[in-house]
């Protein structure tokens, strides 16, 4: 079984990278050496047969001159004939229409037929001044001449033995090369494949490692590949977000929890304490109501925050109320639900609001970003509880800024603060309720609408918190360029 499962797993997961290139390199490999070797010999067989002929015919045009100088046959004629056939290494013979030899040069003494079928020849084409053909172990040629007034055929025969030893020595050299070749590409084939794979294979195996919750993975950028490069640092990117979104998720998880279990202990704690103590007594009773019901409207504003993130995160929330609205109205508005904080707390909230701000959008999700900006301010500012508001104009747009006085953030920080289910690690007392999740509702919302936000802190000075708005004939004129950028941003 064991071993079935194996084979199966093997065959879903398809041949290996560095099989299939040691196959296309060996066969492309195997291919260039046999094209290489039909080549070879072709143009051997090409190049002697080219080579024998223009022997044959230099030798030719030699002997034809010797014989037109000469007066008929004679010693002279005969010797001559001989030793221009051996300079070139020839079988020469010369004889009449009729097949008689003019000299006896060759140990074959009869050449009627083939006579007769050069007759025919140079009677069926009078412009044909010499015949080549090509035999089983030779090449000929033949040429009409005149010997002593008379018609006579010159015959030269050039052997092709050489040829044809020289073609099976190449024949089992390239055999015995083609095959060394093979070899060699077989094994070359393996170190390439294994040297381009080894990079694909690395990687894989990072990221299967990543797959099964590895986050301290780390991939390499030093591969000689360009693509590869570019692989991994997308999957480096990967595991940083992954590994970010794993450790909010728990944070989340631990927050959430924690934030439920609180309220819900409490509201079962005073639900028993009515039922068993004050239910007689209705001051107790409506004072331990009274934390009931605050704890849930806790709990329920958990959940509308959780809610409006995710309605924020998928695109379907407000986008059919925008609205050209009043922003110094609206700042002036929020900032006074926070006033009570001066009696209560003894807080100092300052507002600068100029007037004539206008925007086009959700009028109650900018108001949400107003109420958890300043609700952010009032949970960290410092010992002087001062909360300064502003609403300006700026170039164009309205600039809305939050600035406490608190101890700031570290700049490892300022990277993160924006992200979904993020809290400082340092600890503050709320006396504004709240979930955690303010600043990430507010950096949704803003994108959704295209505005541009952010925060200037330094460490012991404080925050400031700030977005800026169009007015509405801008907003207008760039609504489809900032829905494109607000869908790469979330994406």
């Amino acid at each position: 079984m064991a071993v079935r499962a194996k084979r199966e797993k093997r065959e879903r997961a398809g041949k290996s990278l560095n099989l299939i290139l040691w196959c296309a390199f060996s066969l492309f490999a195997l291919l260039v050496v046999v094209v290489f070797v039909l080549v070879q010999n072709a143009l051997v067989v090409r190049q002697y047969r080219e080579s024998a002929l223009n022997v044959l015919r230099e030798a030719g045009e030699e002997m034809s001159a010797e014989i037109a100088s000469s007066p008929g046959p004679s010693t002279r004629l005969e010797r001559r004939l001989i030793n221009i056939a051996n300079d070139y290494g020839l079988t020469v013979a010369l004889f009449y229409e009729g097949g008689e030899p003019v000299f006896d040069l060759t140990e074959q003494t009869d050449f009627s037929a083939f006579a007769a079928f050069l007759q025919e020849m140079w009677d069926a084409d009078e412009t044909m001044s010499f015949y080549v053909s090509e035999q089983e172990n030779s090449i000929v040629l033949a040429r009409m001449v005149t010997v002593g007034e008379r018609p006579a055929f010159l015959y030269l025969s050039a052997s092709m033995q050489g040829h044809l030893d020289l073609e099976t020595g190449l024949r089992w050299m390239s055999v015995i090369t083609a095959l060394v070749a093979v070899v060699l590409a077989f094994v070359m084939s393996g170190f390439v494949a294994s040297f381009i794979t080894r990079p694909v294979t690395e990687v894989t195996t990072r990221a299967q490692e990543l797959a099964r919750g590895n986050y301290d993975i780390r991939f390499r950028k030093d591969y000689f590949c360009a693509e590869i490069r570019e692989l991994s640092d997308a999957l480096d990117h990967a595991r940083s977000e992954i590994a970010k979104a794993d450790t909010m998720q728990k944070e989340l998880i631990a927050n959430v929890s924690h934030d439920f279990k609180t309220p819900l202990t409490m509201i079962k704690a005073y639900a028993s304490m009515i039922r068993e103590i004050s239910g007689e007594n209705k001051q107790k009773r409506d004072a331990h109501a009274k934390v009931i019901i605050d704890e849930c409207d806790r709990l329920t504003m958990l959940v509308s925050d959780l809610l409006d993130l995710s309605k924020l995160r998928a695109g379907v929330d407000g986008e059919e109320n925008r609205t050209v609205f009043d922003l110094s109205e609206a700042v002036r508005s929020v900032a006074e639900r926070f006033y009570y904080l001066r009696d209560t707390g003894g807080y100092v909230i300052e507002t600068e609001v100029e007037d004539g701000l206008f925007t086009r959008a959700n009028k109650e999700r900018i108001a949400q970003v107003f109420y958890n900006l300043i609700g952010n301010a009032v949970n960290y500012t410092g010992e002087d509880k001062r909360v300064r508001v502003r609403l300006y104009r700026k170039g164009e747009n309205a600039r809305f800024e939050v600035i406490d006085t608190g101890k700031g953030i570290p700049a490892d920080e300022l990277g993160t603060i924006w992200d979904r289910y993020y809290r400082s690690a340092s600890l503050h007392k709320r006396p504004v309720s709240g979930t955690g999740l303010g600043l990430s509702i507010v950096k949704n919302i803003l994108l959704r609408y295209g505005c541009p936000f952010g925060v200037v802190s330094e460490p012991g000075k404080g925050s400031c918190f700030w977005a800026e708005f169009p007015p509405p004939a801008q907003e207008t004129e760039k609504e489809g360029e900032r829905r494109g950028r607000r869908g790469k941003e979330e994406t």
